[in-house]
C-alpha cells in the first residue's frame, strides 16, 4: 500500500500516471472538487466513481480556487491537508491540486476515459463533458447522499446541532 503522500502529485506526474494506466489497457476515471471537510458522502461518491473504471484520479481545488467559488470564509481545511486525506482513501489512485476556476485544463491534460461529478450537476453543466465524449469517453453524474454535504455540515455546526444528521 502506498502512503497518502506518495499518491499526491504535481500536474505533470498526475497526468503521466493516468497515461500509464491507460497504456496498460485500463480505464482512467477522473473527478474533481473542493472536498472541504471530507465526509461520508464524499467517501461513498468516490467509491462509486472508482467502480466505473480501474483507477480514480482526483483534482482538488486549491485554497485560492475554493475562495473564488465559495467565498472568503472557505475552505475550512487547507489544500495540502484536503489532498492528503483524499489520497488516504483506498478508492483514490492519485490526487493533484488545480488553481483554475474549473478543472478543464486538467481534464484536457489527463484525458480520462470516464468523467464523474455529483448528481447536483447535469451533463450540460459538467465542465469537460464535451471534450471527454469527443475522445470517446463517458460522462456520469452520480446521485448524492441526501443531507451529506460540507455546506449542510457547516450549517449544523454553526447552529449547535453537530450530532447525527436528521
Amino acid at each position: 500500500m502506498r502512503l497518502p503522500a506518495e499518491k499526491v502529485a504535481g500536474r505533470e506526474a498526475f497526468c503521466a500516471r493516468a497515461a500509464a494506466v491507460r497504456e496498460r489497457g485500463k480505464r482512467v476515471v477522473f473527478s474533481n472538487g473542493c472536498f472541504d471537510i471530507l465526509h461520508a458522502g464524499h467517501v461513498r461518491y468516490l467509491a462509486r466513481a472508482r467502480a466505473m473504471g480501474d483507477a480514480l484520479f482526483v483534482g482538488v481545488n486549491t485554497d485560492r480556487s475554493v475562495r473564488g467559488l465559495k467565498g472568503p470564509s472557505r475552505p475550512l481545511v487547507g489544500e495540502a491537508e484536503r489532498a492528503e486525506v483524499l489520497a488516504a482513501l483506498e478508492s483514490v489512485e492519485c490526487v493533484t491540486l488545480f488553481d483554475e476556476p474549473t478543472p478543464l485544463e486538467l481534464i484536457l491534460a489527463c484525458r480520462p476515459d470516464v468523467l464523474v461529478k455529483g448528481g447536483d450537476y447535469t451533463r450540460e453543466t459538467i465542465v469537460g463533458a464535451d471534450a471527454v465524449e469527443g475522445w470517446g469517453g463517458k460522462v456520469v453524474a452520480v446521485a448524492l447522499e441526501p443531507g451529506l454535504s460540507t455546506s449542510s455540515l457547516v450549517e449544523r455546526i454553526l447552529s449547535g446541532d453537530a450530532g447525527e444528521r436528521r
